[in-house]
């Protein structure tokens, strides 16, 4: 059993100076500051507890996921390396390259550009007016300054004697 517990008694409580109590009895609550007291809700919000439930489901559904119903797989490795003929190529086409940009032009000749005048002779280009005159002439000509004719069929037929000499010969 235990033992009630003992009040002290007053020689064994601590001593206040006089001064301070003094102080204490003669204390006014009203010379004291007013300051307002604000209540701080730290519970979390309901989309805080709706994602963390969220999170929670997901996390039980990765832990307790059963991989025997997992299907087998082959995984193929594919080579990302060029073929032969592509490296080939590169190479080819590299040296092109190397060659234009490494080109010395001093050892090129120098060489004398002339300029021919390809255009046809004043003679010609008279023929070819003349061309082109005849042919507007014959294009546009007018039929009806043309004057009516009658035209008369001569056939002058050989005389008998001629048809003998010429039998004759």
């Amino acid at each position: 059993m235990s033992a009630a517990p003992v009040s002290p008694s007053l020689k064994d409580l601590p001593k206040v100076a006089v001064d301070l109590k003094s102080q204490l009895e003669g204390f006014n609550h009203d010379n004291m500051k007013k300051a307002s007291t604000t209540e701080k809700n730290i519970l979390p919000s309901a989309e805080d507890v709706a994602t963390e439930k969220t999170q929670k489901a997901l996390l039980e559904g990765v832990e307790a996921f059963d991989t025997g119903k997992l299907k087998h797989t082959e995984t193929q490795e594919k080579n990302p390396l060029p073929d032969k003929d592509a490296v080939l190529q590169e190479k080819v086409h590299q040296n092109l390259i190397s060659g234009v940009e490494g080109f010395d032009k001093a050892s090129m000749k120098h060489t004398q550009t002339q300029e021919k005048n390809i255009l046809p002779d004043p003679e010609a280009i008279e023929a070819e007016k003349g061309q082109q005159k005849l042919i507007a002439g014959i294009e546009n000509f007018d039929h009806k300054k043309l004057k009516h004719t009658e035209t008369q069929e001569k056939n002058p037929l050989p005389t008998k004697e001629a048809i003998d000499q010429e039998k004759s010969a």
